[in-house]
């Protein structure tokens, strides 16, 4: 759906990004990661066309991105912006027009959306008398309304109760499973494991990571284990001796809980071979990071002045 090759963007002495290259996969979820300042903005304003690369290029559907192209995209911006005075269903079709939709059909459209969210007394209201939550569900819908092809989210869960959260989540995969590409922007690692199957993480101009999800968290896996268990803590250490390490253990009922780590060159059969004759194992399960984890292991490593309290889970 969309390549991105080379691309690097200059505002006086400041690079802002450099020799980004990524691939977002057509009729996916799509997360753009990194801590405020490493350059996410920068990169959809490319996108969008609102400003151009210095170097390198946008391919749309395999060929470098035109102006026209620009119609087939939704964007959210994190900063939102509607006509207070405006009332609220002549402003949905105000801005459904400027994507090319026809009145008649934009007011059919909106009609619907209004209505399966429950919206149809708001037409007539003022966009001023709205709360910032439905404002933002009035922004979402038209951002969605003309279909397009890529949808690009910036914090789209910014200001949302948990209720409306979970409405934008459930029209987000909705969309995706019509045939919408999406590309959500977002500090919510929750949101980006709920939702998201690829991501690419950028930090100070540079991609520093990309991947599918499940690849990712596994690569960062540490061979740790919890092992639920009964029986003696210490005889519990002692057969780890020669495969692994006893991290810490959680005393409870009916099993203990132990996080183990492999030793080098031992596999989960071998602790288990050896663990089985001091304590009777009930269950074992890996622990993959969260995204969250990852985030802050890759940000900190490349380097740790960015990270920072704007993370979320």
């Amino acid at each position: 759906m969309l390549d991105l090759q080379g691309i690097t963007k200059t505002y006086g002495d400041f690079t802002a990004l450099e020799d980004v290259s990524l691939t977002v996969p057509a009729g996916k979820v799509f997360g753009l990661l990194g801590p405020n300042g490493a350059g996410k903005t920068s990169l959809i304003r490319i996108i969008t066309r609102i400003t151009g690369p210095d170097a390198g290029q946008v391919l749309f559907e395999g060929r470098p991105m035109r102006q026209e192209d620009v119609l087939q995209l939704g964007y959210l911006p994190e900063e939102r912006g509607l006509y207070k005075k405006m009332k609220v269903g002549e402003q949905a079709v105000y801005l459904a027009r400027l994507k090319g939709m026809d009145k008649a059909e934009a007011t059919k459209r909106i009609r619907e959306w209004f209505e399966r969210w429950d919206m149809s007394s708001w037409w007539n209201k003022k966009v001023e008398e709205l709360s910032k939550g439905m404002a933002q569900k009035v922004q979402f819908i038209t951002t969605v309304l003309h279909r397009p092809k890529l949808l690009i989210l910036d914090e789209p869960f910014s200001g949302f109760d948990p209720i409306n959260a979970e409405l934008i989540r459930g029209e987000i995969l909705r969309l995706r499973d019509e045939g919408t590409t999406v590309m959500l922007s977002t500090h919510n690692m929750g949101s980006v494991e709920q939702l998201c199957e690829h991501i690419a993480l950028i930090d100070k101009s540079h991609k520093v990571l990309d991947g599918a999800v499940n690849d990712i968290r596994r690569q960062f896996s540490t061979n740790t284990y919890r092992v639920e268990y009964t029986g003696n803590r210490v005889q519990l250490a002692n057969a780890l001796s020669f495969t692994g390490e006893l991290l810490d253990v959680k005393e409870g009922e009916p099993y203990s809980t132990a996080r183990v780590k492999l030793g080098p060159g031992s596999s989960l059969n071998d602790v288990l071979k050896q663990v089985v004759h001091g304590v009777e194992v009930h269950g074992v399960q890996e622990e993959i990071p969260s995204m969250h984890d990852v985030f802050i292991r890759v940000v900190s490593e490349h380097d740790p002045a960015t990270v920072g309290s704007d993370m979320t889970e």
